[in-house]
């Protein structure tokens, strides 16, 4: 199945909190997604209908399969790995919550939703049914379809919130400044998808700003060098592409965009402290 990413932005409130959909996708997986994070106020909605992968998420493993939910908020690291012989169908949602917002009353779905970076269980609410046709609504696009793709997202959120009440795994994070528009998902999922070519100027371009300030914004926004966040990208790339025995390390090397095998030996050994190979014999 190729991947159905709608890119838009679609703004609506829940007691009183706005929330703005950047994009949704529903995808057959693959391929790996190596490890990252997303910045503050951003928040990723995971719904696995069928098939068979894992999950890595702030050092711990979690075995994904049919009817799992898990939600990424902000600094959470994480990484999928898809079993090959049944991949994973991913719904994903990305949202942007607003940080400081005024509030009119008490708002208890949004502030169990914040207050819970990450959260990985079963579904036991139905949202595989609301998820599809909120798809069917901006594929289609009939009369009306943004008022009820906004009501279905709302829905959405309340059946999330209505899963933590009976188990809440996760841990706090630590917000560290805020990004606006659709900023957080260019820096992410550049760093997420072209890690083999990863340039400054290039991300400074995308993002509209100079490599000076696009070097301050990372600094500002993840805590992180851009240096830091490319071995970061290529490393996590990297520990992934090691873990499949058909890959030799020197076209594991180019695939990360290495000039040598020596090169990108000697750059994985400063990350992880280990040769490629003698990572792989650990695994």
């Amino acid at each position: 199945m190729n991947p159905n990413r709608l890119n838009l932005n679609l703004s609506f409130s829940l007691e009183n909190i706005p929330v703005q959909a950047v994009n949704m996708t529903c995808e057959r997986f693959l391929r790996v997604i190596p490890s990252h994070s997303h910045g503050s106020g951003c928040y990723e909605i995971h719904y696995i209908p069928s098939g068979y992968g894992r999950l890595t998420a702030d050092n711990h493993i979690f075995n994904i399969e049919p009817n799992t939910l898990f939600v990424t908020g902000p600094h959470v690291e994480h990484a999928q790995i898809p079993r090959p012989e049944e991949p994973m169908l991913e719904y994903c949602i990305y949202l942007k919550i607003k940080e400081n917002a005024k509030r009119k009353g008490a708002s208890p779905v949004m502030d169990s939703f914040t207050a819970t970076p990450f959260w990985f269980g079963a579904d036991t609410q139905g949202i595989h049914g609301l998820l599809r046709q909120l798809f069917l609504e901006l594929e289609r696009c009939p009369i009306g379809y943004l008022d009820q793709a906004r009501l279905l997202l709302s829905q959405l959120l309340i059946y999330i919130v209505r899963n933590y009440e009976s188990a809440r795994p996760g841990h706090a994070a630590q917000a560290q400044g805020t990004l606006s528009d659709l900023t957080s998902v260019i820096i992410e999922e550049y760093f997420l998808y072209e890690y083999r070519n990863l340039s400054l100027d290039e991300l400074a371009k995308r993002l509209g700003r100079s490599p000076r300030q696009t070097q301050r914004l990372l600094s500002e926004y993840y805590g992180k060098t851009y240096q830091q966040k490319k071995a970061e990208a290529k490393m996590s790339a990297a520990a992934i592409l090691l873990a499949d025995q058909s890959k030799n390390i020197t076209a594991i090397s180019e695939e990360l965009g290495y000039s040598s095998p020596e090169h990108f030996s000697s750059a994985f050994r400063a990350y992880y402290g280990a040769s490629p190979r003698d990572y792989r014999r650990g695994l």
